[in-house]
């Protein structure tokens, strides 16, 4: 099966979050199970100079954007046993940062043309166009009402990574950019008298898959849909959710060059870890107290409201807390009080940082993540990997993957609690507090249970083979 994977950011190029996570490991996994994969995204400003200096031009043309005659230039390099395609045009992309530009709709409609117009152009005639999140979410509806003389036998599937971001704009910008008539803004991409890129690529892809199992199910109701619940309601018949998982070669204790001490499944490293971590941040470990984690994007959906709310019954608990991440600055500023209340139990980053991430997975006993939404959950497969314990809503990825702690049975890999409630969540935390401070038995249980847990990729890129496979007709 030939498949050109088509995305806005993969790593190692370029990454803003999840995608990008997804981008860079699938497709190497795939092509292990000996599908034919190919990625292609556009070419930042951005992409570290040393992968640049490795590209090739493949071809170069034209693309249309209605009155526009935009040039694009395909540049190739192989990384491991991938090839990646990456679309040149200074005009849109020779620009610092991913997103978050203007003409943010033009960017990525050219990329979504650019595509199309690309295949006739290479020796890589894929069965399948596989499509991410709404900047290429225009490839499926593209491909029905323009090109589908050209390409009646191409199948597309499109990934939604987070619903919250659907591209939507006024029916005049697409006017402008392909130079759509009223007549064609119709039912399966017009919204609230507007047009919804997401909406247009759920309608007209062959297949919709989601990144959990759960979210896929949580996406048909309304808190959870942010306006599409109906459409995916519609289409539910052509819609899987599939878990992602975690490149365990780079979110590997054994091996990862940011800790104090490597280590494979070993609490008493990982102690030794959390000793060298306290000394380096000036925390107090008096009291056997537990070093909860927070490495979270600092915004109400990943449940940061909950944490503020009872912050001061949480550190009431005897704990040490260090945080990392960016966001909502009301959130910044709740976490620099409370380090100033209690500087001897509190280390607050407000900064990206990977190699202190490294360290807070190591050196953490619970990593925390209330999430009011999670569509599948980076965070807590890493902790796993580490050996620090999730505390974790039962929501999206999170349910697929943390099961609730069992002192009775020793079976469950964290902590769970069911509603979006702050005093649900402190008591969950309670619990987990109380058992590591006076249960060491239960306590190491749960964490070895931890340890043992694995998600990684090849059940995954299984289960999207045998998407692929069924809607090309070849089960």
């Amino acid at each position: 099966m030939k498949v050109l994977y088509v995305t806005s950011e993969a790593a190692p190029f370029a990454k803003s979050g999840g995608l990008g996570d997804v981008a860079g490991s699938l497709p190497q996994v795939l092509n292990e199970q000996k599908e034919t994969v190919r990625v292609m995204m556009p070419l930042y400003q951005d992409i570290p100079q040393i992968y640049k200096d490795q590209m090739e031009t493949v071809t170069t043309f034209t693309v249309q954007l209605n009155w526009r005659q935009q040039p694009c230039e395909i540049k190739q390099l192989s990384k491991g046993n991938t090839v990646y395609y990456f679309v040149k045009n200074d005009y849109y992309y020779n620009r610092e940062g991913l997103y978050g530009f203007f003409d943010e709709a033009e960017r990525y409609l050219f990329f979504s043309k650019a595509i199309l117009e690309f295949v006739p152009q290479t020796d890589f005639w894929p069965d399948i166009i596989h499509c991410n999140d709404w900047q290429t979410a225009m490839v499926p509806f593209l491909l029905e009402k323009h090109y589908h003389q050209h390409y009646q036998d191409l199948k597309t599937v499109l990934t939604i990574h987070n619903i919250k971001y659907q591209g939507i704009y006024g029916k005049e910008t697409l006017y402008d950019i392909l130079g759509l008539t009223p007549s064609e803004i119709t039912e399966d991409i017009e919204f609230k008298d507007a047009t919804n890129m997401m909406k247009a690529g759920i309608y007209n892809a062959d297949w919709v898959t989601t990144v959990s199992p759960t979210y896929a199910k949580e996406l048909g109701h309304s808190y959870f849909g942010q306006d599409l619940h109906g459409v995916i309601k519609s289409n539910q018949h052509k819609l899987t959710g599939i878990l992602n998982g975690i490149d365990y070669q780079s979110n590997n204790p054994a091996t990862d060059e940011n800790l104090y001490v490597n280590y494979t499944r070993s609490i008493v490293k990982k102690q030794e870890n959390k000793r060298q971590f306290l000394e380096e941040m000036g925390m107090l470990d008096e009291d056997k107290r537990p070093l909860v984690g927070i490495v979270s994007r600092l915004d109400e959906l990943k449940g940061i409201d909950l944490i503020t709310h009872v912050i001061y019954e949480m550190m009431g608990l005897g704990i040490n807390l260090v945080v990392l991440g960016t966001g909502d600055k009301k959130y910044e500023d709740v976490f620099h009080h409370i380090r100033n209340s209690f500087p001897s139990h509190t280390s607050v980053h407000t900064a990206f940082d990977s190699k202190l991430a490294s360290k807070i997975y190591a050196s953490s006993d619970m990593i925390l993540m209330p999430s009011r939404v999670e569509p599948c959950g980076l965070t807590q497969m890493i902790a796993l990997a580490y050996g620090a314990v999730p505390l974790v809503r039962k929501t999206g990825g999170l349910n697929d993957t943390i099961e609730k702690f069992n002192v009775l049975s020793g079976e469950g890999n964290g902590f769970v609690f069911n509603n979006y409630n702050a005093h649900e969540m402190l008591a969950e935390l309670t619990r987990a507090v109380c058992l590591y401070k006076r249960n060491e038995p239960a306590w190491r249980q749960v964490v070895n249970n931890a340890f043992q847990s694995r998600f990684d990729w090849q059940k995954s890129a299984q289960a999207y083979g045998q998407i692929y496979r069924k809607i090309k007709g070849d089960n």
